[in-house]
């Protein structure tokens, strides 16, 4: 999904199009007014923010609005109501208001696009989960996950975990990318939560993927291949592995009961 960034804050804007392309958004991103009404796109979403440097971000809503129904989301630091109003009724789809979070804008443009684009009609074959291997896949949509035609109960950062790890099966991640990605980048807890969770997928979802923990950077999943197509391997190697890199990260396993708090504290954030 392409995205039109219009802020002239720097590291905000910098942060914000990190998380963006980590979750496979592409992010254009111009500083003044004047930029976002030359740029012809095409993009799919506006976020949008007020206080420009050349004009009133206001403006560029409503102008924005007159060309087109692109969905717009106002992200600013004004957080009278008043501005709200106006926003919305300028044309804005929604008003998130700054500090926020990565996730949080995320969901917003999800929802607002769910929103503005129209139903599938039905009988329309639909996209469906991705698939990983023969035995797991995850409804992004749905946001649930299936082992063997059997769903998982995953708490919350667990799914966020196992939807930012799959995005790139294979890819190093460091830690400080799967803390900023899954927890926000304001995240001012303990990283041993990170662990806790790390662990929880490999025991929920054991014999379809793999976490290998890589000492002093971070983590990488891989799918674990299916026994059909490697010769002499059964999914139980992919288990084995599984808990060696559990094994890398001592003490999991007897954090299991900080499971729920770390979800909590994560989704507090």
């Amino acid at each position: 999904m392409r995205v039109l960034l219009v802020e002239d804050d720097e590291p905000v804007a910098e942060s914000l199009r990190r998380g963006l392309r980590r979750y496979g958004f592409e992010v254009e991103w111009v500083t003044t007014g004047g930029a976002a009404l030359k740029h012809e796109g095409p993009y799919e979403v506006v976020l949008l923010d007020l206080g420009l440097p050349d004009t009133d971000g206001l403006d560029v809503c409503k102008a924005l609005r007159e060309r087109g129904d692109v969905p717009i989301i106002v992200i600013s630091a004004r957080s009278d109501e008043t501005d709200r109003v106006v926003g919305l009724e300028l044309g804005a789809d929604d008003y998130v208001s700054k500090p926020f979070g990565v996730r949080e804008v995320i969901a917003r443009i999800r929802a607002v696009m769910r929103r503005t684009r129209p139903r599938t009609p039905a009988g329309t074959p639909d996209a469906g989960p991705d698939r990983y291997g023969t035995r797991l896949t995850i409804d992004r949509k749905a946001a649930r996950v299936r082992l063997a035609g059997e769903e998982v109960a995953l708490a919350p950062k667990e799914y966020d975990l196992l939807a930012f790890l799959t995005e790139e099966p294979g890819a190093l991640m460091s830690r400080e990318q799967i803390m900023e990605a899954v927890w926000d980048a304001n995240w001012f807890g303990p990283t041993k939560t990170l662990d806790v969770h790390v662990a929880a997928l490999r025991r929920k979802l054991s014999g379809a993927i793999t976490i290998e923990a890589v000492r002093g950077v971070g983590f990488r999943l891989e799918i674990t291949r299916d026994a059909d197509t490697e010769a002499g391997t059964d999914v139980s190697g992919g288990s084995k592995s599984g808990g060696a890199g559990e094994s890398s990260s001592s003490g999991d396993g007897g954090s299991g009961s900080g499971d729920s708090s770390a979800g909590g504290s994560g989704g507090a954030s």
